[in-house]
């Protein structure tokens, strides 16, 4: 085989303009996006920037906070953009931005996302000249400054700083440019060496109740790595058993997973979930046999409350569950009801083989709708098959049905199997609370009983007030009919119970949205990107509200990122093309082409596609009349999208026509 050749590393001198906001990090999370909006609406609106991109001439980088362009002319025109940014930054005080500028050698790259960038020593020294500054500083390198020197009209605003110490040691000669116009003359405070002491503010941290608890992930020890999913079970098991004590605060399964096999301290990670105590624990199954560890810690004095080792045979496990969460509710002197107890000691199924195929169900559920996802149903009925009676596997079947059914994922087929499966499940043993959330979603979704519905979460909810998924549903569905006070007291308690679920995150920014509430609704999006930044069902949202607030920009960077993120490389591409050569309108529009190209090839492959698509994208595309073609078709299909009708702003421009009242009123609720 011939040896591979390394491919040459193609550099250019690009002259570089970084910039960012000073204090960025303590504005509020709307304010943030307000400014970044406002500078990127300055620097495109200066001549040398329209020139620049006009000719070819400009690449961009942006940053959280700001951003750097780069100019492949002359050394001059970063400066002349800066000098045009300074001078319209007078008009808004309240924008506090330094700029730094150096050349040097640049390159564009792709990153790991495949995403265009742009590396080089040129843009690492235009940011560490900019991060000597403070606000209002124009500060350039030594080698701009040389260069500027050869033109009468920037010498004399040129002022020698002298030398300042960056990253890695390095030291930098710097010049800070300003006149009685644009820039600020004082010395920058690195270079005064009298940076005054960030002021100290008193927080008070809120109230951790003492009767808290997560549950960490349990360790596999298993000889066999593939029994992580046995591992990963009875830990959810034990924590489920918890969440049916009313006195204690137990917090979901999903938010607890982010810390599997993590070194973060344990008084790290109470203080990230709200909680004061920690059960950390490892599992070994062997054949027939296995054993749990297990450990519960007091995360503020760092002492172990409890300790236990349990050395059992397999169809052991239910009673070895039962007494970790006894061991613990006595521990933590939590008070049980007669009924909790209960709860707590139930052994579903004396099948072990049952229960080994409901654990792999559960386990493949966490990947939701992701290729193989389909297994989740089988390793269900398959637990049914070998124990009629086992309820909880009838729970998993059926919220495998439902909870697609309702997304508009799967065809409304799959409603009557869902019910089927639901009804088994109750009969058998009708103090599920996971039974309650999907009885709720067949409820309102399939039958359209809002009464029976909002029953069945109430129920939920006293039979499980730990159990996050019933109060996140129960908040999205209160939205639907726009009682947003109570569907925000809903999403909050869920979040109290799953901070760092994302979909919880994503239906709380969601349900804000709808109520119009642009601000809270961007600033839980922002929360939401910051866990999650993989996320693109979030940054399609946070588009959407950007949009209507009208940060165009933005939204256009969250739709592209959506489109990056699900595989939609080039429609991303021609998307920002658009948008920079016609505008946000026209960027829109050809969104919602594209989007139609998307469902229409689905369809045209017989897959199910929800009706709701095609409204909103015709809307999009201001085809109101295709969109009321649809329109009836979306109200009658049994899913999330026909109860948006009253509330989702994407709609507004449907409401003033007679069409639309039409179809509210044949939108009919009991």
């Amino acid at each position: 085989m011939a040896p591979e050749t390394k491919q040459e590393v193609s550099l250019e001198i690009g002259h570089v303009l970084f910039i960012d906001i000073v204090g960025y990090t303590k504005l509020l999370i709307h304010e943030q996006l307000e400014h970044l909006e406002k500078l990127r609406e300055i620097a495109r609106a200066t001549e040398t920037f329209r020139v620049a991109q006009r000719e070819g001439k400009l690449m961009r980088l942006p940053t959280g906070d700001g951003g750097a362009l780069v100019f492949r002319t002359t050394p001059e025109e970063p400066v002349k953009c800066a000098v045009e940014i300074a001078r319209e930054l007078k008009k808004h005080p309240q924008l506090r931005v330094r700029m730094g500028v150096h050349s040097g050698p640049v390159k564009e790259v792709m990153d790991l996302s495949e995403q265009g960038n742009i590396a080089g020593a040129g843009i690492n020294i235009a940011q560490r000249v900019m991060d000597c500054g403070d606000a209002g500083h124009i500060l350039v390198s030594k080698r701009v400054a040389d260069d500027l020197e050869q033109y009468a009209q920037w010498r004399p605003l040129l002022h020698d700083l002298g030398t300042c110490e960056v990253k890695h040691g390095v030291m930098l000669a710097l010049f800070n440019l300003y006149s009685d116009e644009i820039g600020n003359p004082a010395a920058p405070k690195k270079f005064k060496g009298d940076a005054e002491p960030e002021t100290k503010v008193d927080v008070v941290p809120p109230v951790v109740p003492r009767k808290s608890i997560a549950v960490l992930p349990f360790e596999n020890l298993s000889e066999d790595k593939a029994n992580e999913y046995f591992a990963d079970g009875i830990q959810e098991e034990v924590l489920t058993r918890l969440s049916r004590i009313g006195d204690l605060k137990v917090i979901s399964r999903t938010s607890t997973q982010r810390y599997k096999n993590t070194a973060e301290p344990m008084a790290d990670i109470a203080k990230q979930l709200g909680v004061a105590n920690i059960l950390e624990g490892s599992v070994r199954k062997a054949g027939e046999k296995v054993r749990v560890h297990v450990q519960l810690i007091d995360t503020e004095s760092d002492a172990h409350l409890w300790a236990e080792r349990y050395d059992r045979q397999l169809d052991d496990i239910f009673e070895v569950e039962s007494d970790i969460a006894a061991k613990i509710a006595e521990s933590l002197q939590a008070q049980l009801t007669g009924a909790e107890r209960a709860a707590i000691a139930k052994q579903p199924t004396k099948n072990t083989e049952a229960h080994d195929l409901y654990l792999k169900g559960k386990h493949q559920w966490r990947n939701f709708y992701a290729p193989g996802y389909e297994r989740v149903r089988e390793y269900f009925k398959q637990a049914i098959a070998l124990d009629a009676s086992f309820a909880p596997a009838y729970v998993g079947l059926s919220l495998y049905h439902a909870f697609a059914a309702a997304n508009g994922i799967f065809p409304p087929q799959h409603w009557p199997l869902a019910e089927e499966a639901l009804r088994k499940a109750l009969e058998l043993d009708e103090n599920l609370p996971e039974a309650y959330n999907t009885l709720a979603a067949v409820e309102i979704y399939y039958k359209r009983n809002w009464t029976a519905a909002e029953r069945a979460f109430q129920r939920g909810m006293e039979l499980d007030p730990n159990f996050g998924d019933i109060p996140a549903h129960y908040g999205v569905c209160l939205a639907y009919f726009g009682r947003f006070e109570e569907a925000v007291t809903q999403e909050n308690r869920a979040m109290q119970l799953d901070p760092f679920f994302p979909g919880t995150n994503l239906h709380f920014g969601t349900l804000l949205f709808w109520s119009r509430d642009y601000d809270r609704a961007s600033a839980q999006l922002a929360k939401t990107l910051e866990l999650f930044p993989d996320y693109a069902a979030a940054h399609e949202a946070f588009g959407n509200v950007c949009a209507e607030k009208g940060m165009q920009h933005e939204a256009i960077t969250q739709w592209c990122a959506a489109l990056n993120l699900d595989g939609r490389g080039e429609d991303a591409r021609v998307l920002e093309q658009v948008f920079a050569t016609s505008g946000f309108e026209a960027a829109v529009r050809t969104l919602a082409e594209r989007e139609l190209e998307q469902v229409e090839l689905k369809r045209s492959r017989g897959d199910y596609v929800a009706a709701a698509h095609f409204v909103f994208a015709h809307v999009r595309r201001r085809n109101i009349d295709a969109a009321f073609e649809w329109l009836p078709k979306m109200v009658e299909e049994p899913n999330w999208f026909a109860l948006q009708l009253r509330v989702n702003p994407i709609l507004d421009p449907l409401r003033k026509d007679p069409r639309f009242e039409k179809a509210l009123e044949s939108l009919i609720i009991k």
